[in-house]
């Protein structure tokens, strides 16, 4: 078998990231290497990102979700809040994010605060959903241990006769939580592992940059 992995090797030389095209704030810098990303292809789920977060054990741990929304006062997800994730982020909202576009060689790590967002916007993102990801948030209690994935399955064919032609709520445990940034840091690889990293530190609503040593 196989265990050494030091012959992987990859030269980092597609973009460059220098100081005099950055704007002021980071938020258009990131719209712009979204929209890059996308238009590149070879990414299937550009707003996948990793959330990490520190659990009530006391052990950090990390996971793939998706983003649903960015904008200049944060980063937009939704979960289940008596989730393990969920759990870990109300009891210490200090969050983690990063986004890996390894079509463009590009990383973006967003350090933040997170907070619930308003009943009426996870209300609205909830009922835009496919009715079949609506039934799952009640189906599913997240984190919980079951026997076996019968248990999910039998909880979704309840639900969907129960709510055959009827409008499904959202669950009182479900919503969205916004990442209010702290820091936002770009990475871009460069060759001989001389990479680009750009930090964005945001005081009191007006944005520094530095640039940091790779």
């Amino acid at each position: 078998m196989k265990n050494s992995l030091t012959d992987y090797r990859k030269s980092y030389d597609k973009y460059v990231l220098e100081e005099e095209y950055l704007p002021v704030a980071p938020f258009e810098l990131f719209q712009q290497w979204f929209e890059e990303v996308e238009q590149a292809g070879g990414v299937e789920e550009p707003n996948a990102m990793t959330i990490s977060t520190i659990g009530l054990d006391g052990f950090p741990k990390s996971r793939v979700v998706l983003l649903k929304k960015y904008s200049e006062k944060g980063f937009v997800f939704y979960t289940n809040y008596n989730s393990e994730k969920g759990k870990a982020i109300l009891a210490n909202p200090n969050i983690c994010l990063s986004f890996f576009w390894p079509n463009l060689e590009r990383q973006v790590i967003v350090k933040g605060k997170a907070i619930r967002e308003s009943e009426e916007e996870s209300t609205k993102y909830f009922h835009s959903r496919p009715q079949g990801s609506q039934l799952g948030a009640w189906a599913s209690d997240q984190s919980a241990v079951i026997s076996d994935r019968s248990v999910l399955e039998e909880n979704l064919k309840t639900l969907e006769l129960e709510y055959k032609d009827k409008k499904v709520p959202k669950p009182p445990h479900w919503g969205g939580f916004v990442v209010a940034p702290i820091s936002i840091e770009f990475w871009q690889g460069r060759p001989n592992r001389l990479h680009d990293r750009i930090l964005y530190i945001n005081g009191d609503d007006c944005w520094s940059k530095d640039r940091l040593s790779p």
